[in-house]
C-alpha cells in the first residue's frame, strides 16, 4: 500500500494564518447557532439509505451527528490523509498504483544516505523556487543557471538580464518559453505559483485547491453570477484542467480570419501549429474505459438516438484518473509543466516560482512602429519570500504577458497601458449543471463506478453550434457548495448519494461579454440569447440523464428543483422541463430563485484586433501601445471558442512566439 503521507505537505494541509475576528462571545454564540442550523447534528434513526460496500452504521452515525456548530475547524484529513466522513459518502482519495509501487520500493532501492533524497524533477535544472531563498541564494541560483544578474546594493532592485521575460507558465507562457528558447534566446519565466509534480499531488481537495487555483478556487464575479476556476501553479491551467484537447473548430478560425481581420487563423500556419501542439502533447482520440459520469452521458445519448462524440485528451487512451483537476497524480496527463517547459529548461530557460509580476517597464519611444509611443524594456517583480528584501528588475528585449485572461489585463493596466480593449470582451463559456442519482442497485451493469473515478471528460454531446454537453470534476467540497440547501437533513442525505450522483453540464459559446476591472475584480452577465442557449442545453442534459436510467434528476437552482423518475410518464417529464430555468445570481433584487454559473475557460480580455479600435494587441500579439510587449494567453482570442480552449490557446501562442523569434532574428541582422 502507498503511505498515507504521499505528496507535498503543502497539498495535505490548508494554510492556517492567524487572524482576529473581532466578535464578542454573544456574537460568536449566535454565529455558532446559525452554523448548527445549516449543518445540524441529527439522529441516524429512520434514515433509508442504500447499503454500500465499506460504509458501516458507525460511519453513518458519526457523519449525521457531526455539526457545523462544533467548536474547532478540523483539517480536511488527519495525519493518515484520511477523513472519517468519506466512508459515509462513499468517497476515497485515489492513490495511483504506480505511486504505491514507488512508495513501497523506494526504501529498498536507495541506500541509507540516499533514502531521504527526493527524486529528480523534470524542471530541476531550470527552476528557481524563491520562497525558500534569500537575496544571496537567489542571485547565486540565477547565476548558476546562466542568467546575468547584478545585486542591488543601494537601490530597491536586483537586476536580471535576459532576452525574453514571460509572465506565466500555463498554456500560453509554457509554449512561448519553449519556442523562444529553441530559437536560442535566454528566457526567464516568472510564475507566482509553486512547482509541483505528480509525486507532489495528494488529491486532497481543500489544500490542493488552495495552492493550485486562483483565490483557492473561490473566485466569484463581483456581481455574483459566476464562479471562475483558473490555475495558479507552474503549468497554469494545463496542470489542473480536465485533459480535453479539442482543436479549434474550422468555422471559428474562418470567422476570426474574415470577420475580425486576423489572417493568421485562416492560413496553413495555424493548422500546422495545431498539429505541432497535438504532437507535443501526444493527444489521443480514444478512451479504453470510461468513468461513471461519462458512461451515463453516453448511455443517455444512445437511448435517445443522439450522437455522443469521443473527446481527445492529452493523455494515454488508458488514462483512468478522476483527479486531474487537483494535479494528475499518475503523471499521465501532459500539461506544459511536463512538456513545453521541460523543452524550454533543456535549452537554458529559467523558471522563477513564487515570484509575482508587478508591472512592465515602459520607456518613451517617439516615432515608434505603427504609432507605438512606448517601448517595453522589461519587468518589475516581487519574490514572495521573507528572505528576499529587494524587488527584481528583469531587463529584456521582449516581454510577454501570459498570465491568463483574468490576470493579464490588471498587469497591463498597472504598467500604464490605456487601450480601451484591455480588460473588456471577457468571455467565460458559462456552464449550467444538472444531476442524476443512480442508486447502486441500478440494473445496468455498464453504469458501475463512482462520480469521481475515471477520465473527467471523454464524451461530448453537441446540442447546437453554440452549445455542448460535457461532464465535470466535482470533489465533495465543490459538490456540497453547489448543491441547493433545503434543510440540514436533506443536505446530509444528498451527501450520502455523492458517489452515485452523476453531473453533466451545458456550456455555451457566449456572445455576451464581461469586464476585468482589476486584480480579483470581474463583472460578467450572460446575454439573453446566451441564457436561452443554456436553458435549452440544460433541458437536453436532463433528458439524457433520465434516458440513462436516473432514479432522480435535478438542477442547482436555489429552490432545489428535482424530479423522481420512478414510473415517469412523457408528459410528466415535459411538464418538469418547462419549469427548468437559468436564473441570475443571488444578488439580483426581486428574484426568489437564483443560481450560479461556473466557468473554467476565460478568454478575450486583451483580444487581437486589426487596429487599436478593434483590439488591445495586433494580429501578431504585440501591444498597440508598446513595442516589444506581447500578450500570449487566452486573453488574445477575439471571441469565445465554443469548445475546451487548451489547444486553441497553445496553437495561438505557438504562432505568436514563432513571430517573436523571427522578429528578434531580424533585429539582430
Amino acid at each position: 500500500m502507498a503511505t498515507g503521507r504521499r505528496g507535498s505537505p503543502l497539498l495535505r494541509r490548508c494554510k492556517r494564518e492567524g487572524y482576529t475576528h473581532g466578535l464578542r462571545p454573544p456574537q460568536m454564540e449566535a454565529l455558532r447557532a446559525m452554523c448548527g442550523a445549516l449543518i445540524p447534528s441529527l439522529p441516524v434513526e429512520g434514515l433509508h439509505v442504500q447499503p454500500q460496500p465499506g460504509r458501516g452504521k458507525d460511519d453513518l452515525d458519526r457523519f449525521f451527528r457531526a455539526s457545523a456548530a462544533d467548536g474547532a475547524i478540523p483539517d480536511e484529513v488527519n495525519e493518515n490523509s484520511d477523513n472519517p466522513s468519506w466512508k459515509a459518502i462513499g468517497y476515497s482519495v485515489p492513490v495511483p498504483a504506480a505511486a504505491a509501487d514507488v512508495d513501497r520500493l523506494r526504501p529498498r532501492e536507495l541506500g541509507p544516505a540516499e533514502a531521504e533524497a527526493p527524486s529528480p524533477r523534470p524542471l530541476d535544472s531550470g527552476v528557481v523556487e524563491t520562497r525558500s531563498l534569500n537575496d544571496a541564494t537567489l542571485l547565486k541560483s540565477l547565476t548558476e543557471r546562466g542568467v546575468a544578474v547584478k545585486a542591488g546594493v543601494s537601490g530597491a532592485h536586483h537586476t536580471v538580464q535576459c532576452d525574453v521575460v514571460i509572465v506565466g507558465s500555463g498554456c500560453g507562457g509554457g509554449v512561448a518559453a519553449a519556442v523562444l528558447a529553441a530559437a536560442g534566446r535566454k528566457v526567464v519565466v516568472v510564475e507566482k505559483g509553486d512547482y509541483f509534480t505528480a509525486e507532489s499531488y495528494t488529491s486532497v481537495e481543500g489544500p490542493s485547491m488552495e495552492r493550485l487555483y486562483e483565490k483557492g478556487g473561490i473566485f466569484c464575479t463581483s456581481n455574483v453570477t459566476t464562479i471562475m476556476f483558473a490555475g495558479t501553479t507552474v503549468g497554469g491551467g494545463s496542470a489542473i484542467n480536465w485533459s480535453a484537447s479539442v482543436r479549434t473548430p474550422e468555422w471559428v478560425t474562418q470567422e476570426w480570419a474574415r470577420e475580425h481581420g486576423l489572417p493568421m487563423f485562416g492560413r496553413p500556419e495555424y493548422a500546422h501549429a495545431m498539429d505541432a501542439v497535438c504532437a507535443r502533447l501526444a493527444v489521443t482520440g480514444g478512451c479504453r474505459e470510461e468513468g461513471f459520469q461519462n458512461k451515463v452521458l453516453r448511455r443517455g445519448c444512445e437511448a435517445l438516438g443522439l450522437r455522443g462524440d469521443a473527446v481527445p485528451r492529452n493523455s494515454s487512451e488508458g488514462h483512468f484518473c478522476g483527479s486531474c483537476h487537483l494535479g494528475c497524480p499518475t503523471g499521465d496527463k501532459r500539461g506544459t509543466d511536463t512538456t513545453w517547459l521541460v523543452d524550454a529548461v533543456a535549452r537554458g530557460a529559467v523558471v522563477l516560482t513564487g515570484c509575482k509580476a508587478e508591472r512592465f517597464v515602459l520607456e518613451s519611444n517617439p516615432g515608434g512602429r505603427d504609432g507605438r509611443s512606448n517601448r517595453c524594456v522589461g519587468l518589475v517583480a516581487t519574490c514572495m519570500s521573507d528572505g528576499i528584501t529587494k524587488k527584481l528588475r528583469i531587463e529584456a528585449k521582449v516581454s510577454v504577458s501570459a498570465c491568463g485572461a483574468l490576470m493579464t489585463p490588471p498587469l497591463l493596466r498597472n504598467s500604464g497601458l490605456q487601450n480601451s480593449h484591455v480588460g473588456r470582451n471577457l468571455h467565460l463559456h458559462p456552464v449550467s449543471m444538472a444531476w442524476g442519482y443512480f442508486p447502486d442497485s441500478t440494473p445496468e451493469a455498464e453504469l458501475s463506478g463512482k462520480c469521481y473515478e475515471g477520465g473527467i471528460i471523454t464524451t461530448m454531446r453537441r446540442v447546437t453550434a453554440r452549445t455542448i454537453i460535457q461532464t465535470p470534476a466535482l470533489g465533495p467540497g465543490c459538490w456540497a457548495s453547489l448543491v441547493p440547501w433545503e434543510s440540514g437533513r436533506d443536505m446530509k442525505e444528498r451527501m450520502l448519494r455523492y458517489a452515485r450522483t452523476a453531473h453533466a453540464f451545458a456550456l455555451v459559446r457566449d456572445r455576451g461579454a464581461g469586464h476585468v476591472d482589476g486584480e480579483g475584480r470581474v463583472r460578467y452577465t450572460p446575454s439573453r440569447e446566451d441564457v436561452d442557449e443554456l436553458r435549452n442545453g440544460l433541458r437536453q442534459t436532463l433528458r439524457i440523464l433520465v434516458a440513462a436510467g436516473a432514479a432522480e434528476v435535478g438542477t442547482h437552482r436555489s429552490d432545489g428543483l428535482r424530479l423522481r423518475c420512478d414510473g415517469l410518464r412523457d408528459e410528466d417529464l415535459e411538464a418538469f422541463l418547462k419549469q427548468v430555468t437559468v436564473e441570475k445570481g443571488p444578488m439580483v433584487p426581486g428574484h426568489d430563485k437564483w443560481a450560479l454559473h461556473c466557468s473554467a475557460h476565460q478568454m478575450g480580455s486583451c483580444r487581437m484586433g486589426s487596429s487599436p479600435k478593434h483590439g488591445a494587441v495586433d494580429g501578431r500579439g504585440e501591444s498597440w501601445e508598446a513595442e516589444g510587449l506581447y500578450v500570449c494567453d487566452g486573453s488574445l482570442l477575439p471571441t469565445a471558442v465554443g469548445v475546451n480552449p487548451m489547444i486553441t490557446i497553445q496553437s495561438t501562442a505557438y504562432c505568436v512566439s514563432k513571430g517573436i523569434a523571427e522578429s528578434l532574428a531580424r533585429d539582430n541582422k
